[in-house]
């Protein structure tokens, strides 16, 4: 069995990483149960307990249960397994959620209860920056000190622009999928910009954004469309990038991107 101190050097692996994982811990038990308070497990998207302890059967399904909920929608939760007795007396049944609190049957022996924090750990949400033009630039330095994942995407001679980037491609081969959630922007400025576009057109991403003008859009959408482009999928890319704060310089240009990211990347915590 890993102890706390192997548990808690897996989170901070995975973290090294960049993988998505859940950490249940136990924060209360009552009358006999296989784990205590403080007891933690790291649980991964696939189910598999990867390390640590939370307890037998009493509770694992109940956990399960909620690790994967809580992947899908990133909110924490606090589960509650009680014997059929306590459940009655508190007037819930199993499944039922109260006051932020979930319960979920324990059928074991032991009847003891145990309160465990179900949360997630996400990777940094990932900023793909196609080209290198200021605005790029300007972009990148933004979204570090806010806490995003920089990848830059430019040609080799280009990279230079950028002092620093969590990830570098060279060209604009793309990965289709990525495990974060991952804002798309491409800022050529004229270097690139159909290369770009067309790396970008089927690629899985939160936001994908043109740094351009209306008109340069939509005669780019205009040549790949005649060329058997999805008119769909390109209208998915945002043009122009960003919220109309009136932007001039490069600086301000990437503030109403990243607003526009921010805004978006928050928003189903807003709706909540």
């Amino acid at each position: 069995m890993a102890t706390q101190t192997d548990v808690m050097d897996m989170v901070s692996q995975l973290k090294q990483r960049g993988e998505a994982f859940v950490v249940a811990t136990v924060v209360r038990t009552v009358a006999v149960t296989a784990a205590k308070a403080g007891a933690k497990a790291v649980i991964t998207p696939d189910g598999t307990i990867l390390g640590g302890w939370i307890g037998g059967g009493c509770a694992r399904g109940a956990v399960l249960k909620a690790a994967q909920d809580v992947f899908k929608d990133g909110e924490a939760r606090l589960i509650s397994v009680q014997p059929p007795t306590e459940l009655e007396a508190l007037g819930v049944t199993p499944g039922q959620s109260l006051q932020g609190v979930r319960f979920a049957k324990n059928m074991c022996p032991s009847q003891g209860t145990m309160d465990i924090f179900v949360e997630a750990v996400m990777p940094r949400p990932n900023l793909v920056i196609c080209g290198s033009s200021p605005v790029a630039v300007a972009l990148a330095r933004l979204a570090a000190v806010m806490g995003y994942a920089v990848t830059t995407v430019a040609p080799q001679p280009e990279q230079g622009a950028f002092e620093t980037a969590d990830a570098r491609i060279e060209g604009y081969a793309l990965p289709v999928s990525e495990t974060a959630r991952r804002f798309v922007v491409v800022s050529t400025q004229g270097k690139g910009d159909e290369a770009a576009l067309r790396a970008i057109l089927d690629i899985g991403a939160d936001y994908k954004a043109f740094v351009g003008s209306r008109r340069k859009i939509a005669s780019i959408r205009g040549k790949f469309v005649a060329d058997g482009a999805s008119a769909e999928a390109f209208d998915s890319i945002k043009a122009p990038a960003g919220i109309d704060i009136n932007a001039i310089s490069p600086e301000e240009i990437a503030l109403s991107i990243m607003a526009e990211v921010t805004a978006l990347r928050h928003q189903k915590n807003r709706t909540r």
